[in-house]
């Protein structure tokens, strides 16, 4: 029974992320094809160059996009892992057809007298789109393949990794553009979206802590660790005034599950005292994985 419980629960968690991943490419979609491209705003990355090849060469955004990426994802299937570019493969595929449709069939020009609110709207479509989408385990493609290698081993932001890549790609629309205005367009486009992947990435792996002091320890931990599945430390405490030695839970948990602990402890204990904190990070089995810098051969 309890075998069937976890595939139940894996295939609910593959879902929800497919499902994620096709809103994050149809919101960034709308970004790039109804905001920018129309208003010959570049943006970074793969969808940048393929912006590039479309003013200059009139090829169509979806087809360098997609072959480029092709590229890109065959060099990332070993680092990054099947099931990483089965997901990003997915939405490579979902982001062309939409680019496909939306091409063939939107003929629009929204904000063609205010370029400034375009790039600030578009941008923020694709920046919660991508945010999203690697937040489901899945990307865009291009640079934020770049970025996901580099945030595997290394600490560090996916929206600054993606706007160091993307500086020369946007300097370089000059070249098509001849339009220095576009360029530092294509800039504010390149800041809010890395603010934007910044926000939803974090919101969506934001943790907290619970101290839980109770005289039901037992059967809150039992519940917990059903339930939301999470692990409790029992920690011996005493109270400074009354001397009483007490059990206390210490519980870390996704800040999605917040509402169903307290919802837990209150049906078991109302009277319990509970302590609950935000967490920068939280690295370990169930959580985040650690990023530390390998010493080289020089260093040891």
């Amino acid at each position: 029974m309890e075998k069937v419980r976890v595939d139940k629960a894996y295939v609910f968690n593959e879902v929800k992320d497919y499902l994620m991943i096709t809103i994050a490419m149809l919101s960034y979609c709308i970004g790039w094809s109804v905001f920018l491209l129309p208003n010959n705003i570049t943006t970074g990355g793969v969808p940048g160059i393929s912006s590039l090849l479309f003013w200059g060469l009139g090829i169509p955004v979806q087809t360098s996009y997609f072959a480029i990426n092709a590229v890109l994802l065959i060099i990332a299937l070993r680092v990054l892992g099947l099931q990483f570019c089965v997901k990003t493969i997915y939405a490579v595929a979902v982001l062309t057809v939409a680019l496909t449709v939306f091409q063939s069939h939107y003929h629009g020009h929204l904000l063609s007298d205010q370029p400034f609110m375009a790039s600030i709207i578009g941008a923020a479509f694709c920046g919660c789109g991508v945010g999203l989408g690697l937040g489901s385990n899945g990307s865009t493609g291009g640079t934020d393949i770049i970025a996901a290698i580099v945030n595997k081993y290394r600490d560090i932001s996916l929206g600054r990794v993606i706007l160091i890549c993307d500086v020369v790609i946007i300097s370089s629309s000059y070249l098509v553009l001849k339009d220095w205005e576009k360029v530092i367009y294509g800039y504010v486009v390149l800041y809010v979206t890395a603010f934007c992947i910044d926000q939803v990435v974090n919101s969506m792996r934001r943790s907290v802590q619970f101290f839980i002091i109770s005289d039901k320890y037992q059967e809150i931990g039992e519940r917990i660790n059903k339930e939301p599945h999470r692990g409790c430390t029992v920690i011996n405490a005493q109270g400074f005034y009354s001397g009483k030695d007490v059990k206390m839970l210490f519980v870390l948990a996704k800040r999605r599950q917040s509402d169903l602990i307290f919802r837990i402890i209150n049906e078991i204990d109302p009277t319990a005292f509970v302590s609950q904190s935000a967490v920068i990070g939280v690295y370990g089995e169930g959580f985040d994985r650690f990023k530390v810098r390998r010493k080289s051969v020089k260093e040891k």
